[in-house]
């Protein structure tokens, strides 16, 4: 596993616990090189999702976009990791709850963007800015009125 501080390969295992309800696993690591310690995780994956784009092309689902836009939406807000990794797993279980074969990418993002607002309403914002492509100021204005009341 890559040291997410050095980029060394060199790590190792420091702590290992099983996690919801025992389908994955959460690894504790440090770096052998420069001893900075990082978490991972492991999941199984019995049948991959396909998610169905906007273009109508399928890929498999990627756990690590999901993060990457829970990031980005939640960058600078005081947000926990722990609570990103929650909202995160919720999303999947919704996924696997719609789909075990394919999902539309439309769905994922309106899952997103039901987690982010009961998390953070300015990574909500952000979050729907991109996901709704808002053509003008007015379409950003009644989202926000909307999330007012």
């Amino acid at each position: 596993m890559k040291c997410l501080n050095c980029e060394s390969a060199d790590s190792k295992v420091v702590d290992s616990r099983s996690v919801q309800q025992g389908t994955s696993i959460r690894r504790r690591r440090e770096c052998n090189e420069c001893l900075f310690r990082f978490t991972t995780y492991e999941y199984i994956l019995t049948n991959p999702v396909m998610v169905i784009k906007k273009s109508g092309d399928r890929e498999e689902y990627d756990r690590k976009k999901l993060e990457k836009s829970f990031h980005l939406a939640c960058k600078k807000r005081p947000i926990s990791a722990d609570k990103i990794q929650i909202a995160i797993q919720n999303v999947e279980e919704k996924i696997s709850n719609i789909s075990n074969i394919e999902i539309d990418a439309h769905q994922v993002g309106g899952l997103v963007m039901e987690e982010l607002k009961q998390i953070d309403k300015v990574a909500f914002i952000r979050f729907a800015s991109v996901y709704r492509e808002f053509k003008d100021i007015g379409e950003f204005q009644a989202q926000i009125e909307d999330l007012k009341n």
